[in-house]
Formats: C-alpha cells, sequence, structure tokens
C-alpha cells in the first residue's frame, strides 16, 4: 500500500469526506438525490456507484471534530465497507483536513480492516494499492504511511494475542513469539522459567503459578536507541493468560472471557512494536510476568503467606486477587535492578475499576503530578482516557496483616481498585514517577468487528503517544 501525493484524472473508488458544515456549503454540486440521505452527519456514509467509479461520501459530523473523532469515524467506515472496497487506486478528496487529521484518518482505515486472526490479505494492505491526497508534500505522506503502519503492527498483534482462545496462548507460543519479536525488532530478550525464578525470589510471581501445569516465564524485553541520554521507560504489563480464580474459583457464566486477563502485556507488546519500529530516541525495559492462575493440587490457597522478591510478606486471602501478585514482584524487579525514569503498570485488574467507569476510561494512580497530567493529557488526546483516582496513606489499614506484611486484598465492599494501587506501592521501591493504571474495563468488550466481547486494542497508542512525546 502507498501514499501518493497525486491526482489522476479518473478514479474507480473515491472516498469524499464532508462535515455538516461543508456538506451544507457544496451540496448543490451534487445529485440532488443524495441530499435527501446524505447531511454529513458523523459516521453517515452514503455510497455512490456509477458505471465508471464508485463514491463513498463519509460524514464527519460537526467541523470541531477532536483528531482522534477522524480516527474514530475512518475505522467505522472501514469496518462497515471493507467487504466492498476494491484493490484500485483510491482519491481520498477532504481539502479541508490538516496533516494531523489525515494521519488520524488514514490509521483509522487501516485499523478497520482487522478481524481475528489479523492477517494482511485486506486490499488496503496489498503492496498495489495505493491511496491518492494531493494536499500534503509526498515526505509527509510517506511519514504519515510509516507512523500509521507501525501503530497498526502494534495494535493488532495487542488485540491478536487477546482474542486468542486459551489453548493457543500458553506460555510456551507466547514467549517463542516474543522471541521472534525481540529478533525482528532488535529488543534484547531474556526470560526466566520456575527454577530460575526459584532462585531469584519471585515468590509473589511463583505463588501464582504453582498450580499450573505449565512453566513460569518471567519475561523481559529490553528497546535501545543509539541517541546518548535518552528517557528510559520501564513498562510492567499483566500477563494472566486465563484468569479461573485459583482456588477462590470465579462462576462459570463468564469465565470465558478470562483469556482477556493479559490486557495490560498486550498494550505493552503494542507500544513496544510501535517504538521499535519507529526507532523511537527513549530506551524501554519491560516485564511481561506470564502465568495463568489455575486450580489443582498444588495450586496456592486463601491463608498462605508468601514472600515477595523485595522481601515482603504477603497474605492470601484470595487466590483471585492473583494480579497485583505477579506484578508486586514485577514492579519490584524493575525497581531494583533498572534504572527508570518513568515507571508504569499496566493491568486488567480490579472488577471495582469496571463497575466504577464500564467501558469508559481506565482507572489511573500516580505518586508524581507530571506523569499524572501528562497521561490524562495523552489519554485525552488519543481517546483512551484515563482518570485519576487517591493513592491516601489511609486505605493502607485496610490490607495490613496480623500474621504477614499486607493481605492481598481487604474485606471490605468497597475500593478494591483503590486498595490494589496502595499495594503495588509498596513494590516500586521508591520510585518516585510511577503509575498505575487499571483498563480492566476497557481492554476488552463491545467492539465494531466482532459479535462478541473482544480486544479493544486499548493502550496501545495511549502508551505510543506518551513514550514518542514524552518532552
Amino acid at each position: 500500500m502507498k501514499l501518493l501525493n497525486k491526482r489522476n484524472k479518473n478514479y474507480a473508488q473515491i472516498f469524499e469526506l464532508f462535515t455538516e458544515e461543508s456538506w451544507s456549503e457544496n451540496r448543490k454540486k451534487y445529485n440532488k438525490n443524495i441530499s435527501l440521505l446524505f447531511s454529513g452527519k458523523k459516521n453517515e456514509i452514503f455510497v455512490e456507484a456509477k458505471e465508471e467509479s464508485i463514491t463513498y461520501f463519509i460524514g464527519l459530523g460537526k467541523s470541531n471534530l477532536q483528531n482522534y473523532e477522524f480516527q474514530q469515524v475512518a475505522t467505522k467506515f472501514s469496518q462497515s465497507q471493507k467487504k466492498n472496497f476494491q484493490t484500485v487506486s483510491t482519491l481520498i478528496l477532504a481539502d479541508f483536513i490538516n496533516e494531523k487529521q489525515f494521519q488520524e484518518f488514514v490509521k483509522g482505515l487501516f485499523l478497520g480492516t482487522y478481524n481475528y486472526p489479523f492477517e494482511k490479505n485486506h486490499p488496503f494492505w496489498n503492496d498495489t494499492f495505493e491511496f491518492h491526497f494531493g494536499n500534503l508534500s509526498q515526505k509527509k505522506l510517506d511519514n504519515i504511511f510509516t507512523k500509521s503502519n507501525a501503530i497498526c503492527e502494534g495494535q493488532s498483534a495487542c488485540q491478536d494475542w487477546l482474542n486468542k482462545p486459551a489453548n493457543l496462548k500458553r506460555p510456551d507460543a507466547l514467549n517463542d513469539y516474543l522471541k521472534n519479536l525481540a529478533k525482528k525488532n532488535q529488543l534484547k530478550y531474556t526470560v526466566f522459567n520456575r527454577k530460575k525464578c526459584d532462585e531469584i525470589g519471585l515468590g509473589a510471581f511463583l505463588a501464582v503459578n504453582q498450580g499450573s501445569a505449565y512453566d513460569a516465564a518471567f519475561t523481559i524485553l529490553e528497546y535501545k536507541t543509539t541517541v546518548k541520554n535518552a528517557k528510559t521507560f520501564g513498562l510492567v504489563g499483566k500477563c494472566v493468560l486465563f484468569d479461573t480464580g485459583g482456588i477462590s474459583i470465579k462462576g462459570s457464566d463468564n469465565m470465558h472471557y478470562m483469556k482477556s486477563d493479559m490486557g495490560g502485556a498486550t498494550a505493552v507488546i503494542g507500544a513496544l512494536i510501535y517504538a521499535s519500529q519507529m526507532q523511537l530516541p527513549v530506551n524501554i525495559t519491560a516485564i511481561l510476568p506470564i502465568t495463568d492462575n489455575a486450580v489443582s493440587e498444588k495450586a496456592y490457597l486463601p491463608s498462605d503467606v508468601i514472600t515477595a522478591y523485595n522481601g515482603k510478606t504477603i497474605e492470601v486471602l484470595n487466590t483471585d486477587a492473583e494480579g497485583r501478585m505477579t506484578l508486586a514482584d514485577g514492579l519490584s524487579y524493575m525497581a531494583k535492578n533498572y534504572k527508570t525514569d518513568v515507571l508504569i503498570d499496566l493491568a486488567t485488574l480490579t472488577g471495582s475499576s469496571v463497575r466504577m467507569f464500564g467501558d469508559t476510561c481506565g482507572a489511573m494512580f500516580s505518586n508524581n503530578d507530571e506523569l499524572k497530567n501528562l497521561l490524562i493529557k495523552t489519554g485525552d488526546k488519543t481517546n483512551q482516557r484515563l482518570w485519576n483516582l487517591p493513592l491516601w496513606d489511609i486505605w493502607k489499614e485496610d490490607f495490613k496483616s496480623d500474621v504477614a506484611d499486607f493481605k492481598n486484598i481487604s474485606m471490605k465492599p468497597i475500593g478494591d481498585c483503590i486498595i490494589a494501587a496502595k499495594f503495588l506501592e509498596e513494590f516500586i521501591e521508591g520510585h518516585d514517577k510511577w503509575a498505575h493504571l487499571d483498563i480492566a474495563g476497557v481492554a476488552f468488550g463491545n467492539v465494531g468487528y466482532a459479535k462478541d466481547k473482544a480486544a479493544t486494542g486499548y493502550g496501545v497508542q495511549l502508551l505510543a503517544d506518551l513514550i514518542e512525546n514524552y518532552h
């Protein structure tokens, strides 16, 4: 696929964009019948088929759109019409939009081609396919294509791994993928199996893994830039491949959705793909504590006391609060062994955040105002929104233990997402620029490309934009 700065005389396929205002100004130039069925409202589509060409009229809505809305409209348009698109040179007519808006529109066209399992077999991905747009220089169009391709590579990988059924994403399968990804993108790849984890003391992570039929895979991926004095991001993604709840077993009605409990890890993987393909001038260290949470005769039990990597002890009250156990070791291992300017963990962690925000935003906790404000701003910019919640010390009282340093949950029926954040704060080893993102409600849900709930791709564009524009 190519983006080209040229216009031929005739096109068999045309995408013509209108706001309500621009359509009102130009409607007289078109067939009167079109005005009866098209007004430029957001996500409105009218298809005009002629013998020599087909034109798609695409409504953007009011003219004061946010940039991300161009991506939204393009994604929905692409999803709804993708079976009809032809492998022919296509003209995009949108003289009134700027470079950023066009970039978001192109991203949306590509992202809208996603189906599970993702393969680049749609006409848009064909090497001979050409989009023609005359308002930008070829250099700018080349840059837009490169960025759009990189973000689509990252987000489709995120969605594919979240959508895979449980039997297709065992730890060895995911690690084979990560090993190949590391080779392709010049990443340093390290993995600790169960024996190695035990030797170095990753007790909280191993407690979750001990009930599994599969070996542990505490995995570290490192992206290094050649730019001197570059900032370093530490990313920790919850990577529970399937969560039964363990001995504190979940109800069966929706358990099939628990293949989605690695949404934090898939967001990190997607962002790593983008950063490495774009060769961003930053360093990234990513930790993915890979396991499932299974029921077996070896599974950890409520009342067990576990020693985490940093030496703090945890009384297990509920084995379904496993994510914070794996993240505890991931965070403390990162903080103790790597120097990072920013530390962020992402996790599909609590039903509490879902009940609070539904699918509107992720719950955010941070000990640094600069990072907190930047994350909120980036979330608004990418429409992968976050809402800040408190880290007040008063919540620590709710998970103090009589037999260990901490309990892994509070027994109160309120504020579990805050309890989880305060619990994780005990494992960042004093890092002064940390954020915890609870994305349980936004990583997996209703989507335009599937009948049932599926991966949204949340977190990839949030992290990619944050990392790319950190300073």
